[in-house]
């Protein structure tokens, strides 16, 4: 019954804090950060330009303004949800930028 114990296997391998902090690469994180925080800019600024695309659509097409300016709204709150990613990523990068200088001898 003992050797059943031993045997017994975790779904996640775990590894001690102190491992990790050692072994954490904090400019590994700080770039992928930025990258992130790139891309929720890029999609603010694409989102934002559909909406106005979609904007001008509804001016130019009083048939379909009410699909156009649904489509709109729906781009504005894209636009908002991406730049409040863009921000989070943005503060998740500052702060790994901070733990890779107080980790750095």
């Amino acid at each position: 019954m003992a050797s059943e114990e031993k045997k017994h296997h975790h779904l996640f391998h775990h590894k001690k804090e102190e491992e990790e902090e050692e072994s954490h690469d904090y400019e590994k994180e700080t770039k992928h950060h930025k990258h992130l925080q790139q891309l929720g800019e890029l999609g603010a600024v694409a989102a934002g330009a559909y909406a106005l695309h979609e904007k001008n659509k509804a001016k130019k097409d009083p048939e379909n303004a009410h699909k156009h300016k649904i489509q709109e709204e729906i781009a504005a709150a894209a636009a908002v949800v991406a730049g409040g990613f863009a921000f989070h990523e943005h503060h998740e990068k500052k702060d790994a930028k901070k733990k890779q200088e107080e980790c750095a001898p």
